[in-house]
């Protein structure tokens, strides 16, 4: 039994040879292509960030688009004017910022990272020092738009009740959750 088997396996095997067409054209090239026109399709530094303060289509787009350094410049009224929008009686955030230096921060969406010091999206005491991976950005984010200067006002509206990820993260690298 074990025999024909293996025969069956060999003849199947050496079978597949003859039916592969091999192409002798050595002009394919696989080197990569920059002669088109490429722009960068999302600012995503701070989730959800451009989600809310950009309305969509175009000037989403434009956002994204924008090198950072222009960010604050271009669209720091537009920020202010969405946030304005949110919370009328916006007037200080948790970390005393006023509305003007709150959306000129937001408005330059890049992540901030920490040469020397503890990395994390906010604390408490870090501010904007990086982003660890456990870090829960939504509800930081929502904090500083709906909470007041003391971080609790609004309280409906500073947090998205999902307090942990849905699968533990990994002690080694690449430290992210498994794949379900």
């Amino acid at each position: 039994m074990k025999s024909n088997i293996y025969k069956i396996t060999t003849v199947l095997f050496f079978a597949t040879f003859l039916f592969v067409s091999c192409n002798d054209d050595d002009s394919m090239s696989y080197d990569p292509d920059f002669s088109g026109t490429y722009m960068q399709k999302d600012q995503m530094a701070r989730p959800a960030i451009n989600t809310v303060f950009i309305e969509s289509g175009s000037p989403k787009d434009n956002f994204n688009m924008t090198i950072p350094s222009s960010m604050a410049s271009s669209y720091q009224t537009v920020f202010k004017n969405r946030l304005l929008a949110l919370n009328s009686g916006y007037t200080t955030n948790a970390l005393g910022q006023n509305a003007d230096q709150f959306t000129g921060l937001l408005a330059t969406d890049v992540l901030n990272v920490s040469k020397s010091g503890k990395t994390t999206f906010f604390d408490g005491t870090n501010v904007l020092t990086g982003r660890a991976l456990a870090d829960d950005v939504i509800d930081v984010e929502l904090l500083l738009i709906f909470g007041g200067p003391s971080g609790t006002s609004n309280s409906g509206l500073t947090s998205d009740n999902v307090d942990v990820n849905d699968k533990a993260f990994l002690s080694s690298f690449p430290y992210l959750a498994s794949a379900w």
